[in-house]
């Protein structure tokens, strides 16, 4: 259940595109934004994921953010194989759309990890503070040198949000840096076209991705995760669907509630 679920925030929130895009003038998302998701494996209810804007601003520095939060947690039957209740989030920075801060606390199991990392997107360094389980004493301070600024797991799927999708042909390549887990990660997504999907939410028409993912024991093929993100101004990703070596692992939108209003195209 873990590596299901740490496979799957990988592939949803740790994109920081390097192609040569700038944000939108207009942000596609705003403040009390939710967004909730079920995660099944084959037939099986596994999860639940929530996206979460706050309701208010965030102010630090003099500089106004975004605090926004991803929530995890099993359900149901699954979690008698192992229970999850995860919490990631970030402090965005509206204007430059950047993190100051990342963190995420983490409960599977009997495992858990409680860290936080500030990002000097400046000097190009994030430092890491390592916490206990009870999440009461500083254990490990660590700092890294980063390549250029960057996104977190969380930060980067909203970022990528504001990029103009309208531009790119079938089969352009997105370079992606990703930092996570005390690594600069180089993915690449494939733009694979636009796809008509039916959804909790109706109709929509999507951008279909395909990143490639290292290798490794749980998926099947090259480019085994599909992504698919409405074609709308809010952007919403609706559903990703990772092939496993043995069955498939599903994310699907549940519901979409605070939607920013009188959004168009144009704006």
């Amino acid at each position: 259940m873990r590596s299901f679920f740490q496979i799957a925030l990988l592939v949803f929130f740790s994109w920081s595109s390097t192609w040569a895009q700038t944000p939108a003038s207009h942000l596609p998302f705003t403040y009390g934004e939710e967004l909730l998701f079920d995660v099944s494996y084959g037939w099986v209810d596994l999860a639940e994921a929530r996206l979460q804007i706050s309701k208010k601003p965030f102010v630090e520095n003099s500089q106004v953010h975004f605090k926004i939060d991803a929530y995890g947690q099993t359900k149901g039957a699954a979690s008698l194989f192992g229970r999850v209740n995860d919490n990631w989030g970030t402090h965005l920075n509206t204007q430059s759309l950047l993190p100051q801060l990342s963190y995420r606390y983490i409960e599977e199991g009997r495992y858990r990890r409680n860290e936080k990392i500030y990002f000097d997107q400046v000097q190009k360094k994030a430092t890491l503070e390592l916490y206990d389980r009870e999440n009461k004493q500083l254990k490990e301070v660590k700092v890294f040198s980063l390549p250029s600024s960057v996104q977190d797991l969380v930060s980067g799927f909203y970022f990528l949000r504001t990029l103009d999708f309208d531009k790119l042909r079938k089969g352009q390549e997105i370079l992606i840096t990703g930092f996570f887990d005390k690594e600069i990660y180089n993915l690449k997504l494939i733009f694979e076209g636009i796809e008509t999907l039916e959804t909790s939410l109706g109709t929509k028409e999507t951008y279909l991705f395909s990143p490639q993912i290292p290798k490794n024991s749980l998926f099947r093929g090259e480019y085994p995760v599909k992504v698919w993100i409405t074609k709308d101004a809010h952007k919403i990703p609706v559903k990703i669907k990772a092939n496993l070596f043995i069955g498939s692992l599903n994310i699907d939108i549940a519901t979409a509630k605070g939607l920013k209003k009188q959004l168009t195209k144009a704006d």
